[in-house]
């Protein structure tokens, strides 16, 4: 939405103690704006410390998750909560590069039970196999917008994600007939067309 000047003027005319009031009610209703504002101003941890605090938070939650794979449709559900988590980081500290480690962690987190998702009929890992490949995919289109100092680090997470996926023969195998090419998992060897390669794969009905 944009805001005419003379909105903004109107805006402007306000008492200090009128402004003060609306931006407590304005911080009432949006519960985001004020973690990212606290951040900002008063908040003595680093970007830093709170991708800390959330890499461990999603190895202990993965940890917990566990013993639902049984239950996919569940597991599915507190896996997507976990990644709403490491969204709210990102949108209160624009964590580009946590926005990347995170995902990529979680995925590894989940093919750590590789064996137990083995375990589990095709049909009901399936919305889960396609969930990670998404993941991926955006994963990979965040890349190529990262400042290139960073692949190095990255490269470490995406090395771990194929060596698990190549222990999952089923996931390996939907990786290939979605277009997920193995080349990739190595950040200069990612297209710069990537999310149109993703989009277009979309277009010809796959990733869903």
């Amino acid at each position: 939405m944009e805001y005419s000047k003379e909105f903004k003027a109107a805006l402007s005319a306000f008492s200090g103690a009128e402004k003060d009031k609306l931006i407590f009610r304005l911080l009432k209703k949006d519960k985001l704006l004020s973690k990212k504002l606290y951040f900002e101003l008063i908040d003595p941890e680093t970007t830093d410390d709170k991708r800390d605090a959330m890499e461990e938070q999603v190895r202990e939650k993965i940890l917990l998750a566990a013993k639902y794979i049984g239950n996919a449709k569940y597991f599915l559900t507190i896996i997507r909560k976990i990644s709403a988590e490491i969204t709210e980081h990102v949108k209160i500290t624009t964590d580009k590069f946590g926005e990347i480690s995170l995902n990529l962690l979680l995925i590894n987190a989940i093919l750590e039970y590789n064996t137990d998702l083995s375990r589990q009929r095709f049909d009901n890992v399936y919305k889960l196999y396609l969930y990670i490949i998404n993941k991926i995919f955006k994963s990979l289109i965040l890349i190529r917008k990262l400042d290139e100092d960073y692949w190095m680090e990255i490269d470490e997470y995406l090395r771990d994600t194929q060596k698990k996926i190549t222990e999952n023969h089923y996931l390996q195998k939907l990786c290939i007939n979605n277009g997920l090419d193995f080349n990739w998992f190595e950040c200069d060897r990612i297209p710069e067309n990537i999310d149109q390669i993703m989009k277009d794969i979309k277009s010809q009905g796959f990733l869903r």
